[in-house]
């Protein structure tokens, strides 16, 4: 759940001052959208989130939601598996369907000629799927078979334990794939109650960008999910915060440590969100100038590569990295990052760190909006987050107004050294 998060922090560094015109539709059946219209190429992306995801899932069902969705695209309506991917490369469209722990995503791009057969097919897949026992048999070994993988990759090892520390017995604690055992016992029926839990109308975020106007985009919501249910599965409640300070050793044959830390973060609608959201770039961004960067790499090259990031999830605020380091280099690597976790705290931040990280936060966001499939995922990230409908015009200024004095309130209040929790998975000396 932790690495998947990491896709989420992608939202907090989108462009700004993009002019770009986001149009709210309503639907004649009251279905919301923002659009962006592009007529210049004859193709429309389309993006659907259904909140919930697999945090929805009983603890014993654990895994089904992502192999309902990895379904999705086995059969619907008349047409079985071979037949609905036959009729999909017909159209020359795209669907993708992907579950993590907030949201079910559904990821559509169609051509202008094909868009009506393209939203029919789409629509069979999302209300009417057959989930035919052959497929869902098919599809469950191929998730046991990366359940097994996962068993071995050092990776998944330190999240899942790094989640399991934190959150107790919310749905947060345990991955979202569920275990060899969990997904081994799921029936048919269990797969059936998924999809009914999961897609609803009460619980449905929507974008588009590209060649669609916005009456042909409301009338196409109410022909693809006017006929979902209207209220799906109750949404769980905020996960509690037990993580222990400390460092947690799982022991792994290999010449190197894969390392998990983070500690309790802060809302992103928080008023000192875009503070800490700056000073963690300062502290953990990807570039090489960024202190983390340049302690641990370049200066004593004790890993490749490091990086911090801010994850807000639906039910849950942390600030999260991780390193991979030789196993006789990963206790001076987290020596170090403590005391530099510590020195933003008492020595804030320099104000040419300041002024160049909000040149690269304000300079980089653009560049983001590079085509209608990442504009129509911002946008539908914008929505599920809360954001207003101009922030993209008005986020670059809120980076621009953070001062030294924000940062300095901010590091004393977010940023605890003490806090920190490190899972390191391998064979580490000296921990």
């Amino acid at each position: 759940m932790i690495r998947a998060a990491f896709a989420v922090v992608l939202a907090l560094a989108l462009p700004a001052q993009a002019e770009i015109p986001i149009k709210e539709v309503t639907s004649p059946g009251g279905i919301t959208a923002w659009l962006v219209e592009d007529h210049n190429i004859p193709f429309t992306a389309l993006e659907i989130q259904f909140k919930g995801g697999t945090s929805l899932e009983p603890a014993d069902k654990r895994g089904v939601t992502n192999l309902m969705t990895a379904t999705l695209e086995e059969g619907a309506g008349d047409l079985d598996s071979r037949g609905f991917a036959e009729a999909r490369d017909a159209l020359a469209a795209s669907f993708s369907f992907d579950s993590g722990s907030d949201s079910v995503g559904v990821s559509a791009k169609f051509l202008t000629e094909n868009r009506d057969q393209a939203i029919d097919l789409l629509r069979s897949a999302l209300v009417n799927p057959r989930f035919d026992q052959d497929a869902v048999d098919r599809v469950r070994e191929q998730v046991l078979s990366n359940l097994r993988a996962n068993q071995k990759d050092p990776g998944t090892i330190a999240s899942e334990t790094f989640d399991a520390l934190a959150f107790g017995d919310h749905p947060y604690a345990t991955s979202g794939d569920g275990t060899i055992e969990t997904v081994s016992a799921l029936t048919r029926d269990d797969v059936v109650a998924a999809h009914k839990a999961a897609l609803a109308r009460d619980r449905v975020y929507v974008a588009a960008a590209g060649d669609i106007t916005a009456e042909e985009l409301g009338m196409l919501l109410d022909r693809l999910l006017g006929d979902l249910p209207a209220t799906g599965a109750p949404l769980p409640g905020d996960a509690p915060w037990k993580l222990p300070p400390g460092i947690t050793v799982k022991d792994f044959p290999s010449p190197q440590s894969t390392v998990f830390f983070g500690q309790l973060g802060i809302p992103r609608d928080d008023p000192d969100f875009f503070p800490a959201f700056v000073l963690n770039e300062v502290l953990g961004g990807g570039r090489f100038t960024a202190r983390l960067m340049s302690e641990v790499r370049e200066k004593r090259g004790l890993t490749y590569g490091i990086g911090t990031y801010i994850v807000n999830m639906d039910h849950a605020d942390m600030i999260l990295g991780q390193f991979a380091a030789s196993n006789d280099k990963v206790a001076e690597a987290i020596k170090v990052v403590k005391e530099q976790w510590g020195r933003v705290v008492t020595e804030g931040v320099t104000p040419d760190e300041l002024a160049a990280t909000k040149t690269y936060l304000t300079g980089s966001y653009p560049l983001r909006f590079d085509g209608n499939g990442p504009i129509a995922s911002i946008l539908v990230g914008m929505q599920m987050d809360g954001m207003p409908i101009d922030y993209v015009t008005t986020r670059n200024a809120k980076v621009e107004a953070v001062t030294m004095e924000d940062v300095q309130r901010v590091a004393k209040r977010v940023f605890t050294p003490d806090a920190l929790q490190f899972v390191v998975v391998g064979q580490p000396e000296g921990l």
